[in-house]
Formats: structure tokens, C-alpha cells, sequence
């Protein structure tokens, strides 16, 4: 398995591909096999071409902005918010095994940035509002 610091620069580059729309560079920093999970949604993307595909298809009008990337000693931890023209923020939380330079799996926590409410009976011990990336 590569140094940890190279799995972080394979996510760093998946992204920046994604964002670029560089579908080729995509599909290179992720394995054949890869198999991504969708908790929120329950869906599971297996193979490159697929995820690749899922991205690729994507309706227009999006961006992305990397907040930050962690080291997580076997996996590698992105967060990244997805602003969507005419819908809102996303925000996602992915986690990616990255192993010899490719994602090989990630489970990603996509939701709409400020798209629930808290419950009522904890508005006594919270605050409402955004902090720094």
C-alpha cells in the first residue's frame, strides 16, 4: 500500500477531476471493482464505468468546493460541499479506501445543506448558523 500522503493526493485529484468534468481523470484514480455506497439514498455504484457515469450524467450547473481532506490512516476522509444552481448546497462526507493509487470503495453521506430542521426539544441547548470550513 502506498505512503498515506499519495491516497490523499489520489482523492484530491478525483475531485479536481470531477469538478474539471475531466471524465478520463476521473476514471483513472478509481479501480475497476470500485464499489461506492450511497447510505442516504441506499444506492450502491459498482465498477468505474458506472461512477464515472453517475458523475458524468449529472445535470449542469454544479461546482465543487474541497474543504478539506484527512488522513484516516486506512482510509482517506474528504468533505466537500456541492453547490447546485436552482436546487442548493450540498454537503458530502465520503470515506475512500484508496490502495496501489486508486479508490477501490467509499461510502458517501451526500444531503442538502441546511435541509432539515433540528428537533424542537433541542433548540434550548443549540444555536443555529454556520461555522468556518
Amino acid at each position: 500500500m502506498e505512503a498515506r500522503t499519495e491516497a490523499v493526493e489520489v482523492v484530491r485529484r478525483y475531485w479536481a477531476s470531477v469538478w474539471s468534468r475531466d471524465w478520463d481523470g476521473v476514471g483513472r484514480t478509481l479501480a475497476d471493482d470500485v464499489e461506492v455506497f450511497w447510505p442516504v439514498t441506499r444506492e450502491i455504484i459498482r465498477g468505474r464505468d458506472n461512477m464515472v457515469a453517475v458523475n458524468s450524467e449529472y445535470p449542469n450547473g454544479w461546482s465543487i468546493d474541497v474543504l478539506n481532506v484527512y488522513d484516516a490512516g486506512e482510509t482517506v476522509v474528504s468533505e466537500v460541499q456541492v453547490p447546485q444552481e436552482d436546487v442548493g448546497i450540498f454537503r458530502v462526507v465520503s470515506i475512500w479506501t484508496v490502495i496501489d493509487g486508486v479508490i477501490t470503495s467509499g461510502r458517501e453521506y451526500w444531503t442538502l445543506y441546511g435541509g432539515e430542521e433540528g428537533h424542537g426539544w433541542r433548540r434550548k441547548y443549540v444555536d443555529v448558523g454556520d461555522l468556518p470550513s
